[in-house]
């Protein structure tokens, strides 16, 4: 794990928003977050991965779940109000994002979404997820999340 200078869109938007966050940054291939929160040495609780879904209605979803965590698409749907939701498939990401997959932020998308995250993560005093870059991580205090982008909390997790 290095420090890099090289800044993401994620990171500019925290920085105009005058956001305290910590960057990090990984040289390597990971496969999943679970090794990047162990390559962090933080627990998989804290560490959050982003899932863009759209529901029956035709709107897009984001909704951010612990890295070890599985979405209950039943209990997203729910959630926002839609009888169901699915996953978009990995080629639509970048189009309608501006991210791709293992680099996707709920911050600094092309066009915010209705964002829902785990109701744990206001538990913790910071919280990590996407840089907005495959690689790059960043470490935000819920709260300071909430201000930069609506996020409401519920239980989305199998």
């Amino acid at each position: 794990m290095a420090k890099k200078q090289q800044k993401t869109n994620v990171m500019r938007v925290l920085d105009a928003a005058k956001v305290k966050y910590n960057e990090y940054t990984f040289d390597g291939e990971y496969t999943s977050g679970e090794e990047i929160a162990r390559e962090m040495g933080q627990p998989v609780e804290r560490v959050f991965k982003t899932l863009v879904t759209v529901g029956k209605s035709g709107q897009h979803y984001v909704f951010m779940v612990p890295v070890a965590g599985e979405l209950d698409l039943k209990k997203a749907a729910k959630s926002v109000g839609e009888k169901s939701v699915a996953m978009i498939k990995s080629k639509e990401l970048l189009p309608l994002t501006g991210y791709i997959h293992g680099g996707c932020s709920p911050i600094g998308m092309k066009k915010q979404f209705p964002t829902t995250i785990h109701e744990t993560a206001p538990q913790y005093e910071t919280i990590f997820f996407s840089g907005g870059k495959v690689g790059f991580q960043v470490e935000v205090a819920p709260d300071d999340l909430f201000r930069v982008v609506p996020v409401k909390c519920a239980d989305i997790v199998v």
